[in-house]
């Protein structure tokens, strides 16, 4: 591990909860001023923290632990029946690593996915200040892996990659090919990823029990919730 101790970080003063809307949140967050690490940030993961733009944070409320960090071990996932189906159906996809960047065609597929799946988010309306802040920061270790058909981009997963495994940032997706399910393909093709690269495990962020936005991340089994400071097969 990482010496943790000598790291300082402060606190938001509560604010209106993104998830739970009856809840004020709080959260923790690694000093700014602290050089974004992947050593760091790999220790900070296995203890619940994600990165949003130049941030490593994780939830601190006082009257709510709703927020809980899940990943899949990949080398015990098991991919079930309409996992599979979707495997087959995106088969024909082009999946290659950029080095996240602004572009229009990145910020068209990102305006399209926020409008019309996000619309009631805290991202909308979307704008390309938002978008730079949020996915285009220039660290060693993120990647935009674009998905493509026949050069048509259809979906971005930005991506981190981490000694301990790959961190799920985001992904934004083509919304007029709901078919595909692009949104679980690309989680799918990162354990695959996560796999080839013999990496523990893909961290997921934060499951919510009672946010529906949220169920899809036990549909990945197993999975392991960081419960009381400890990972916790979820079977």
């Amino acid at each position: 591990m990482t010496e943790l101790a000598r790291l300082k970080f402060y606190a938001t003063q509560p604010h209106s909860c993104s998830y739970l809307p009856d809840e004020q949140a709080t959260t923790l967050f690694l000093d700014p001023s602290q050089p974004m690490d992947v050593h760091v940030y790999a220790d900070l993961s296995e203890m619940g923290f994600r990165r949003s733009g130049d941030h490593l944070y994780r939830p601190h409320c006082q009257n709510c632990n709703a927020c809980v960090p899940a990943r899949i071990p990949v080398e015990q996932f098991l991919a079930d029946r309409n996992q599979k189906r979707i495997l087959k159906r995106n088969a024909d996809l082009i999946v290659t690593p950029a080095k996240p960047g602004f572009s229009e065609e990145y910020f068209d597929l990102y305006q399209r996915y926020i409008e019309q799946r996000h619309a009631d988010g805290d991202m909308f309306p979307p704008s390309r200040d938002q978008f730079s802040t949020f996915l285009v920061r220039d660290l060693p270790f993120s990647r935009f892996y674009e998905f493509r058909l026949e050069g048509r981009l259809l979906a971005v997963a930005v991506t981190d990659l981490l000694p301990n495994g790959l961190s799920a940032v985001y992904t934004f997706y083509e919304p007029a090919e709901e078919r595909r399910s692009l949104g679980r393909f690309a989680i799918l093709w990162q354990i695959s990823e996560a796999s080839r690269q013999k990496l523990e495990a893909v961290y997921l962020g934060y499951w919510i029990k009672n946010c529906k936005k949220m169920s899809y991340k036990t549909q990945y089994r197993p999975i392991e919730l960081l419960i009381n400071q400890r990972w916790v097969t979820l079977n």
